[in-house]
């Protein structure tokens, strides 16, 4: 999308971009989790700077019984999948908890169709006593990098660092007290979408999120 506001080429460049600012930090054995689709290109770059392991970590949203475009939390996986609830949802609609239940196996077994058509066999890393750094192509209002957060700390990383080339600074600010920092060199006001920060923002299909995973296990 070419517009005034376009601060990378594309993704593949605005994770070189974000690499450099990480590059600045000591990271002891850093763990690379891409959040599909659009963040896989990103982390791609960062995890090849970085010489650092790459991972997906894929999140669904489970929806309330009967409405399933309501979100009433989201299910993350990882080596340790986990579940994480809006409760103040939850407490509000008071969904029948079998049917919830149905809905949480339905999205875990989404996942993990999803990660064995990325990956194949491979088994998701464990994040327990890594430096785990999350990363997308940017964020607007955060809804799915805080579900994913709100996961990974319970598995109890080293250090749990959220990566993105561009945010608005008051999602960033929500997000803050969910990891222990934020790496985001680019954070305009206002905001406007993640998409006018890039000139080619096309959508990453399921092909290049395979291939850049095939080509980092090579490079590993």
């Amino acid at each position: 999308m070419a517009t005034s506001l376009a601060l990378f080429g594309d993704r593949r460049e605005a994770g070189r971009r974000l690499a450099a600012e990480l590059g600045k930090l000591a990271l002891d054995d850093p763990l690379v989790l891409a959040l599909p689709r659009g963040g896989v290109p990103v982390a791609f770059e960062v995890a090849r700077a970085l010489d650092a392991q790459l991972d997906l970590l894929i999140v669904r949203k489970i929806g309330a019984p009967g409405h399933e475009e309501f979100g009433i939390g989201a299910v993350v996986d990882g080596a340790d999948p986990q579940c994480v609830m809006n409760n103040d949802i939850v407490r509000m609609i008071r969904p029948d908890p079998d049917r919830v239940r149905i809905e949480i196996d339905r999205q875990l077994a989404e996942l993990e169709r999803r990660r064995r058509a990325y990956l194949g066999d491979a088994e998701p890393v464990s994040v327990t006593g890594r430096t785990v750094i999350v990363v997308d192509d940017g964020i607007a209002t955060g809804g799915t990098v805080k579900a994913a957060l709100m996961a990974i700390r319970r598995n109890d990383p080293a250090e749990l660092i959220l990566a993105v080339p561009v945010a608005p600074p008051d999602s960033l600010a929500a997000l803050a007290p969910l990891c222990d920092r934020i790496v985001c060199p680019y954070r305009p006001d206002p905001f406007y979408a993640v998409g006018v920060h890039y000139r080619d923002f096309r959508q990453v299909d399921d092909a290049e999120v395979i291939d850049l995973f095939t080509r980092s296990r090579r490079a590993g």
